[in-house]
């Protein structure tokens, strides 16, 4: 049986947002998570969790199915949108296993059945939180290098863009700006995500300049190397 220990030495840096519209359901569980995560955030719509979805970065994310305004499906596609990586964890009643189908086909694979068992939900998240403390290792023992296409890579660790063996000039603000785009695999930045790296790395840098920045790396870079969302940022398409 999985303990609460274990999942602390898992989640203790770790961000989760809870969205469930029962008030009293919401309000116990997240005070159980409160002592396991570093950060935790509970709304009671999929609505409100969308939008601080988009304004924060998540670990994890536990949701309801049905809730007003969003329901969990709708939010968990919008989600995979911005970020296909996501670990979600669904909670979900008896009555709604015709919806279960979706949500695997979208990609989800962890569901804990209401009423809650919180031994259940510790498993789940042991489960969860381990898969992303691996796959950050493995991330970070796999090379630096990546691939745009079959002749242009980035190498993150010596900060080069390569056409294959050719070094293409960049700009201490270019690099900047594809150092954080290529930290995540599929990862959205928003524009203060942007900032807010750039004032880690001693420079400034405005969402005006940030277009103007994208304009000039897009013609050093194969096309479409880096997608433009729509109200919300940048991410680069790449191969690895």
């Amino acid at each position: 049986m999985t303990n609460s220990k274990e999942l602390l030495q898992y989640t203790q840096n770790l961000n989760l947002l809870f969205a469930e519209d029962h008030r009293e359901l919401r309000e116990s569980t997240t005070e159980i998570l409160k002592n396991f995560f570093n950060s935790v955030d509970a709304v009671d719509d999929g609505d409100k969790a969308l939008k601080l979805y988009q304004q924060n970065r998540y670990d994890i994310v536990l949701t309801d199915i049905r809730m007003p305004n969003m329901d969990g499906i709708e939010l968990t596609k919008k989600i995979y949108e911005i970020n296909p990586q996501q670990s979600i964890i669904i909670l979900s009643a008896h009555d709604e296993s015709k919806h279960l189908i979706p949500l695997i086909n979208l990609g989800v694979s962890q569901f804990i059945k209401k009423p809650i068992d919180y031994q259940e939900l510790i498993e789940a998240l042991v489960k969860v939180s381990k898969a992303l403390l691996n796959k950050e290792k493995n991330i970070n023992a796999l090379s630096n290098t990546i691939s745009f296409d079959a002749k242009y890579r980035y190498d993150r660790e010596n900060r080069l863009l390569l056409k294959e063996n050719e070094t293409i000039y960049l700009t201490k603000y270019e690099i900047i700006f594809l150092d954080i785009l290529t930290s995540q695999s599929g990862k959205i930045f928003s524009n203060e995500d942007i900032v807010n790296y750039y004032l880690t790395q001693e420079e400034n840098i405005d969402a005006q300049n940030i277009r103007k920045l994208v304009s000039k790396l897009r013609k050093k870079i194969p096309e479409n190397s880096i997608e433009s969302v729509y109200g919300i940022g940048y991410r680069a398409i790449s191969k690895a």
